[in-house]
C-alpha cells in the first residue's frame, strides 16, 4: 500500500536552496536546465517543523550525542563528570562496534566523526544503562556491566528496550518515517519509508544576479558602499513528489513484521502522515528569509492510495512549460499539463484500483472530471481512509 503526493508550488524571487558556492541549486531534464530543491532540503524543513507539531518521540542526527546528551545529562542528574565520561566513552565504544570495524569515538570529546541518528527513547535507555552500571561498586565493574549489555544487545537490542519499558521507535519518528543508516552491530538500521524526490521547476531556469550593498550609518561625509555583495535569485513553479511505503511506516512505529502492519493500531501512522502532507503542501524549504520572504503555498496536490509501484508525475514537464509568451499562467499550465499525463498513462495502463484525492486552489482548473477537487484538509482525511479505514 503506498501513499503518493504530488504538488506544484509557486516562489516569487527568492533563493530557496544553494549549492557549496551560494548559487541557486539546478538540474538538467528534458534539455533544459531547471530549478531545484534537493530532497534533503525538503525534509529538514518538513522534520522541523512537524517536530513543533507533535509530542511524538524525536530523533538527535549529530556527532555530539554522547557528549552533548549522555554525558551531560549523567552529570546534570549527580554523576561525578570524570566518572560519567569514562563509563559513556566505554558506552560510545561497545555501541559503535561493528564488523566493519569501529567508529572513531574521539577519547577527550567523546564525539563522533560523523552525525548519526539516534532516538529519544535510545538516548533514555543508555542514560539508564549508565546509571545502572555506576551502581556496580568500582569503575571497572561498571565498565563490565555495559559490556554484558551491550552484548546482549547485539542479539536483541530491541528487546532490551521492550524490557526496560522504551517501546515507541528506537530511533524517534524521523528514524520511522525517513531512516537510518548505521553499521552497528547492535542499533537497528531502520528503511525509510518515505521516499521523496528533488523538487524542479515545471519550466526553463530564468535568474538572475542581484547586486546588493551595505550603507554605514555612521560614515559621515564618506561616500560609497560599507559592503557590496551579490546573490542569485530565481522563481517559478516547483513539482514536488513523495511516496510513502505505509507497511513500512506502520512497521517502524509499531515494531510489528510488515506483513501484519493491517492488524495495529493506526493512531500514531495516521497523524504523521497528516502532518507530513501539510509540512509539504505549506512549509518553506527556503534560504534568505530575511532577504526574500519565500513564503508560498502549493496550489495543486494531488495524493493517490493504491497498491501497485507508484511513479513520478516529472515528465508531464520533460518539455518545459512555455514562459516566454505575454500573460502566461504558469501554474495553470503546469497544472493541466499534469493532468493530462495522468490521463495519458491511465490510458496506457489502466487506473487500476488506485484512489484519487484532488485538492486545487479554484482559481486554477482541473481537467479531469473523473476526481472531485476538493479542500486540502478533505482530500487528506479521504486518502487516510480509503489507507487505514473509517477509524472515526
Amino acid at each position: 500500500m503506498f501513499l503518493q503526493v504530488h504538488f506544484l508550488t509557486s516562489y516569487h524571487a527568492s533563493l530557496l536552496n544553494r549549492d557549496d558556492v551560494g548559487l541557486a541549486k539546478r538540474i538538467s531534464f528534458g534539455g533544459s536546465p531547471r530549478l531545484r530543491v534537493s530532497s534533503q532540503c525538503q525534509k529538514r524543513h518538513w522534520r522541523e517543523w512537524m517536530l513543533t507539531q507533535t509530542n511524538f518521540p524525536r530523533g538527535f542526527r549529530t556527532r555530539h550525542f554522547f557528549s552533548r546528551i549522555i554525558k551531560k545529562r549523567l552529570v546534570a542528574e549527580g554523576m561525578d563528570e570524570q566518572v560519567a565520561h569514562d563509563l559513556t566513552l566505554q558506552l560510545g565504544e561497545q555501541l559503535l562496534t561493528s564488523a566493519k570495524g569501529k567508529q572513531a569515538l574521539n577519547q577527550e570529546t567523546l564525539n563522533m566523526e560523523q552525525p548519526v541518528l539516534f532516538g529519544k527513547p535510545e538516548a533514555d535507555y543508555f542514560l539508564q544503562l549508565v546509571q545502572e552500571a555506576e551502581k556496580q561498586g568500582d569503575i571497572e565493574s561498571a565498565k563490565s556491566y555495559i559490556a554484558e549489555q551491550m552484548e546482549q544487545g547485539r542479539k536483541n537490542f530491541k528487546a532490551l528496550l521492550e524490557q526496560a519499558g522504551y517501546g515507541n521507535p528506537a530511533a524517534g519518528f524521523e528514524g520511522a518515517m525517513f531512516g537510518r543508516f548505521v553499521t552497528s552491530d547492535i542499533l537497528s538500521r531502520v528503511d525509510a519509508p518515505v521516499h521523496v524526490a528533488h523538487a524542479f521547476t515545471t519550466h526553463a531556469l530564468d535568474t538572475e544576479v542581484d547586486f546588493f550593498t551595505v550603507v554605514d550609518d555612521l560614515a559621515g561625509d564618506e561616500t560609497g558602499a560599507a559592503h557590496a555583495n551579490d546573490m542569485e535569485l530565481g522563481g517559478g513553479i516547483f513539482y514536488g513528489y513523495l511516496v510513502v511505503d505505509v507497511p513500512l511506516l506502520v512497521s517502524n512505529l509499531t515494531g510489528c513484521e510488515r506483513g501484519e502492519w493491517a492488524q495495529q493500531d493506526f493512531d500514531d501512522a495516521r497523524d504523521l502522515l497528516t502532518l507530513l502532507i501539510n509540512a509539504v503542501a505549506q512549509v518553506t524549504p527556503g534560504a534568505k528569509l530575511g532577504a526574500t520572504a519565500p513564503y508560498a503555498k502549493a496550489e495543486c496536490v494531488i495524493l493517490e492510495v493504491g497498491d501497485r509501484q507508484p511513479r513520478s508525475l516529472a515528465n508531464a514537464f520533460l518539455n518545459p512549460i512555455d514562459s516566454r509568451q505575454r500573460g502566461t499562467n504558469l501554474m495553470g499550465l503546469s497544472i493541466e499539463a499534469m493532468a493530462q499525463y495522468m490521463g495519458a498513462l491511465d490510458e496506457m495502463y489502466g487506473n487500476g484500483a488506485e484512489k484519487r484525492f484532488v485538492s486545487v486552489a479554484p482559481i486554477h482548473h482541473w481537467l479531469r472530471e473523473s476526481e472531485v477537487v476538493t479542500p486540502l484538509h478533505v482530500a487528506i482525511d479521504q486518502s487516510l481512509k480509503a489507507i487505514f479505514g473509517d477509524q472515526s
